[in-house]
């Protein structure tokens, strides 16, 4: 079964991607969502956060999103510590996960393949762009956030620019019908690619 990486900056529209091929029937895993399960689940995960952060991190057992976020967002160290903690985690979930699926081809989607230099845990990577401005409103808009905000979120990724040149596909999202022809092209050239695994 052949692994794909799906992945984009913040406000890229990946998860609107990744909805697209999951209407074509493609499995696709949810990183985020998947690592704030975790985060709220697991009590090894917990334990580890609230070694980490305090136990302020989680408020009547819930997880503290807005006070994680305040925190770590400002301290790429801090970051770096949690990202330690919560990927391994979600890595071994994805791998479990994939043992269960019956399909030519599976996707993660993932904001951080390239800034953790993970792109060697794919057979491919797809990476979905959108101009800078475009994507500060989109998250402006979703996450009622100001743009001070935002990008502070975006200087903990990689810029596109530098990112085109590690992925193997790439896909613009700026025009919703224009993006979904352009992945059913794609799931296509994936179908041929996967019967080579």
């Amino acid at each position: 079964m052949m692994i794909v990486g799906l992945t984009g900056g913040i406000g890229s529209g990946k998860s609107t991607v990744a909805k697209m091929f999951t209407e074509l029937g493609v499995p696709v895993y949810d990183s985020d969502m998947e690592a704030k399960k975790l985060m709220a689940e697991s009590e090894e995960v917990k334990a580890a956060i609230m070694d980490l952060l305090g136990k302020e991190a989680y408020r009547h057992g819930t997880l503290n999103k807005s006070y994680i976020a305040g925190r770590v967002f400002k301290d790429p160290v801090l970051l770096e510590k949690l990202n330690g903690i919560v990927h391994p985690a979600v890595r071994e979930h994805f791998l479990d996960w994939v043992h269960k699926q019956e399909s030519p081809y599976v996707i993660q989607e993932t904001a951080l393949i390239f800034e953790n230099n993970a792109q060697d845990n794919y057979d491919c990577t797809i990476l979905v762009t959108a101009p800078v401005e475009t994507r500060i409103q989109r998250v402006r808009d979703r996450d009622m956030v100001s743009q001070q905000a935002v990008v502070d979120r975006m200087k903990n990724q990689l810029n596109d620019e530098h990112k085109q040149d590690l992925a193997h596909y790439l896909l613009e999202n700026l025009d919703l019908d224009k993006t979904k022809e352009k992945v059913k092209e794609l799931h296509l050239k994936l179908l041929a690619l996967s019967s080579k695994f």
